[in-house]
């Protein structure tokens, strides 16, 4: 194994703290990963401004067809980033989970507030 020199202990235990389980970043990765899609980022944004949306509804806002839609939120399901309540013959979605709601309005603030980038 390869000798490593550390410099700064205090330093390096708070990284290590920090990191936690790796198979947490991991998870983040793969979350990120899903949200690198401009497509899906943008059905993101939209379900979470319109709060529930159909995929017809979906798919017009965001510019794409009902087909590539549904199969971008089935991936967002299987990862559960929306969830789908059924009505009828409609199924309309809403975000599932409370981070991506956060991390939204941290990327897009709601319409008529300015937020600049650092």
């Amino acid at each position: 194994m390869e000798e490593r020199r550390v410099i700064d202990a205090e330093a390096v235990d708070a990284a290590l703290a920090g990191l936690g389980d790796r198979n947490v970043v991991q998870q983040w990765a793969d979350r990120f990963s899903i949200l690198a899609d401009p497509s899906r980022l943008t059905l993101l944004v939209c379900i979470h401004y319109a709060r529930e949306i159909s995929v017809s509804d979906l798919a017009y806002a965001a510019g794409m067809t009902d087909t590539a839609v549904s199969q971008a939120l089935r991936l967002l399901r299987a990862h559960g980033l929306v969830t789908g309540q059924r009505t009828g013959r409609v199924v309309r979605y809403r975000l599932a989970d409370a981070t991506i709601h956060d991390l939204i309005h941290q990327v897009r603030p709601h319409p008529g507030t300015t937020r600049h980038l650092p």
